[in-house]
């Protein structure tokens, strides 16, 4: 499922980490109910490709994010 980010929050922090390859960046989502959603692709800085059993997740749930490791 696709999510395009539009919280400032996100899209600075987002702006501000590297690349992982030309275009995209590869982050884990920390949700606000505790869970983590691992190695999620985001495309130019704003839209995010959530794994099918996350389709149920908003921008609103979403605590944080961090590169992935």
């Amino acid at each position: 499922m696709k999510l395009t980010l539009k919280k400032k929050r996100l899209l600075k922090k987002l702006l501000l980490m590297p690349e992982s390859g030309m275009g995209y960046q590869v982050i884990d989502i920390i949700l606000k109910d505790g869970r983590v959603i691992t190695k999620v692709m985001v495309y130019n800085a704003e839209i995010v490709e959530l794994p099918t059993e996350y389709n149920d997740v908003s921008e609103d749930d979403i605590k944080d994010i961090k590169k992935a490791e």
